[in-house]
């Protein structure tokens, strides 16, 4: 009967235990790489042009660390191990990070649509549907004030059309300076007084604590439709642009090379820095692809470039990385390219 509980109790205490290995959540996030799909089912243009080969949208996987993927992580190698707080700011809940991630995709995209289209010479047309606060970053001047949703009207009685408009000016300031933003909630007017400091975590740089996204409204002809599912981030905007152009224009521009890629990309085409490029070079790499384009961020040092070009010594891939601090850059390069042998 005592041996019948023991085992009893041994093995509850088992159960217990494989549990909180394999399931209880620790204040740890884990980056890891992801995939690199191609994004020609993801991208739907009436009357396209079909190429030979791919541009692949790549991805870095993450999430919330077990005990048990936190031990792996230590040992496996391009697994990055993060402090919760530095990959969701404290009083963001996780819905609201996802939801914040999913709408920096959205602009990314209608980002890439405006430079594609406008590269390709075909139709669109912009209007501009306001600006509005996405999150309220804690502890700076903005979170008593400010609130997810409040549309931005004017700052210091000068219009805001697009978030940079609102971000350029604010960076203009000095810490302790204060500006008025007029601001739309619900169907209320308001003004509100806030005082620019420092970033916690950038004490170089100034702000109010916000983030902000511009609803923009594109019309572009033919129709583009784009499906990324819960894939969030900006960093995929230049490989959509490309996939957009690519499918746009007559030439086929992959040329029969599968090419992947990452950076935020702006309405005017510049690529930006984006995290974790080393994980998508390993990414790329396993699924095949021959090209790899990276964000110069003009030549600085332990650019993204950088980083890229020394994880593919690393794993001692034939993929070439490519550096490009504009969408041009990259078409530029994918026209001087032969066409892949057979």
């Amino acid at each position: 009967m005592k041996a019948n509980k023991r085992i009893i109790i041994t093995g509850i205490i088992t159960i217990l235990i494989v549990a909180f290995i394999g399931a209880y959540r620790l204040p740890y996030y884990i980056y890891k790489p992801g995939t690199a799909d191609a994004l020609d089912p993801f991208v739907e243009i009436d009357g396209s042009y079909e190429s030979d080969g791919d541009m692949h949208l790549v991805t870095v996987r993450g999430g919330q660390a077990t005990p048990l993927q936190w031990l792996l992580a230590q040992v496996r190698p391009y697994h990055e191990i993060l402090p919760l707080e530095e990959v969701r700011p404290q009083g963001i809940s996780e819905e609201d990070y996802f939801h914040a991630q999913l709408q920096l995709m959205e602009s990314s995209q209608e980002a890439a649509k405006v430079v594609a289209y406008e590269a390709a010479g075909r139709d669109i047309t912009v209007d501009y549907n306001g600006v509005f606060v996405v999150n309220v970053l804690d502890g700076m001047p903005a979170e008593e004030q400010l609130q997810s949703g409040d549309e931005i009207l004017k700052a210091n009685d000068q219009a805001v059309e697009e978030s940079s408009d609102l971000v350029n000016y604010v960076e203009s300031l000095n810490e302790g300076d204060e500006v008025n933003l007029t601001i739309k909630r619900d169907d209320e007017t308001l003004t509100k007084t806030i005082k620019v400091s420092p970033f916690p975590d950038q004490p170089d740089k100034v702000g109010v604590g916000i983030s902000l996204v511009t609803d923009r409204a594109v019309e572009v002809n033919p129709e583009a439709k784009i499906k990324s599912g819960d894939i969030g981030g900006p960093s995929a905007g230049l490989m959509f642009s490309l996939e957009m152009f690519d499918q746009l224009t007559e030439q086929d521009y992959s040329k029969g090379y599968e090419i992947a890629g990452t950076g935020e990309i702006d309405y005017e085409g510049n690529v930006g820095r984006i995290g974790g490029i080393n994980k998508k070079v390993v990414a790329a790499d396993k699924d095949g692809c021959d090209i790899f384009f990276a964000p110069n961020e003009n030549g600085t040092e332990n650019s993204n470039y950088e980083v890229a070009k020394k994880a593919a010594e690393d794993i001692g891939t034939e993929m070439k990385v490519v550096p490009v601090d504009t969408f041009q850059d990259a078409v530029d390069y994918l026209e001087k390219l032969p066409e892949k042998s057979a």
